[in-house]
């Protein structure tokens, strides 16, 4: 009877063992759970390992209140002070940029923008917004905030008025375009007509920090934000299928037209990525490839208008699956009615008899 309570207590003391352990596996899987996870488009941590400084605008700029800096032509109404670059100043009509004087060549990057867009207009009284270039051309004024029109290679648009009195988005607003020469940016739209994708975002007269972030690696376009003061960043654009030369230019311009702000560049820095490529990449040269988007649909396709229609476009292999699976179904639904009302008929026909 001893040896039998002595080895239950034995298996109690072993039960107790393993459920203990079972307790501090459990805690242990659930702090991991808890830990820092990655960022979901496992954007770089802004270290220098990988930093191009020849294509990066920081603290403490060289040359500032001057009108000559290494790396760096400003053009416009820019002014360069020793916290920040300023653009455009909060004033009517005005339009500046900065453009890095040496070409890019590397197939993927990541760059990071740390800005502010501030002033004293109130909702909607305030505009026009601030443009981040990966463009073959360099300081050249034009209309679409304060830089060229037509342009070949990248833009991303902060636009922070709303032009058309009938769009229903939420501004200030972030897009992204993808130009070989031929598309006009259309700033009565709001560019809707060739925005590849976009979101909103409050980024104006912000009390902290606001920072942007594009990556662009193997064909696949990226922008996120850190507006909301979380030290994290947010998801506003992902596409695939984007392709853009390397030789190319970065910049930023901002513009204003009856309406203004500040609009300033604390900091741009670029990444290079370390990402392996297919071995038919190294027989393709990188600087003639046309800028371009493969997508499965136009940009322009299911755009509303502002008579509360959807403008036409190509029909992809979507729509006319889409329209025959519609006829199909109309079909069936007919011909289960057509039943229906025949069998009825069919029974009353027979009380007669």
């Amino acid at each position: 009877a001893r040896t039998g309570r002595g080895r239950s207590a034995g298996r109690r003391k072993r039960s107790m063992a393993a459920g203990a352990g079972r307790l501090v596996a459990a805690a242990v899987l659930l702090l991991a759970l808890s830990g820092p996870r990655p960022v979901p488009a496992e954007l770089t941590d802004g270290n220098s390992e990988h930093l191009k400084r020849e294509h990066s605008l920081m603290k403490p700029y060289q040359g500032a209140g001057s009108a000559a800096m290494p790396l760096w032509d400003f053009q416009g109404s820019t002014m360069v002070t020793s916290q920040y670059v300023r653009l455009t100043p909060d004033e009517r009509s005005r339009e500046g940029s900065i453009w890095n004087r040496v070409p890019c060549f590397l197939k993927d990057w990541e760059l990071h923008v740390h800005f502010k867009i501030h002033g004293a207009g109130k909702k909607n009284l305030h505009g026009d917004g601030l443009a981040l270039w990966y463009t073959q051309e360099r300081l050249m004024p034009g209309p679409v905030f304060g830089s060229k029109d037509n342009f070949h290679g990248l833009a991303i648009f902060l636009d922070t008025y709303p032009n058309d009195e009938a769009t229903e988005r939420v501004f200030p607003y972030i897009s992204a375009m993808v130009n070989n020469g031929s598309l006009t940016y259309d700033h009565s739209k709001d560019g809707r007509w060739t925005e590849l994708a976009g979101c909103s975002a409050d980024l104006r007269n912000q009390n902290h920090d606001t920072f942007l972030a594009v990556r662009y690696s193997r064909g696949r376009l990226t922008v996120m934000t850190d507006v909301e003061d979380k030290n994290e960043w947010k998801n506003c654009i992902d596409i695939a299928g984007v392709q853009l030369p390397t030789g190319y230019f970065f910049g930023a311009s901002a513009g204003t037209g009856d309406l203004s702000d500040n609009h300033d560049i604390i900091s741009m820095k670029l990444f290079q990525l370390m990402v392996e490529h297919p071995v038919e990449d190294d027989t393709v040269d990188w600087t003639k490839i046309e800028p371009s988007v493969s997508l499965l649909k136009s940009p322009k396709d299911n755009v509303d208008d502002p008579t509360g229609n959807f403008r036409s476009g190509p029909l992809t292999g979507w729509k006319v699956f889409l329209l025959l699976l519609c006829a199909l179904l109309g079909i069936i639904v007919c011909a289960v009615v057509g039943a229906v009302v025949f069998q009825k008929r069919q029974e009353r026909n027979k009380r007669f008899y």
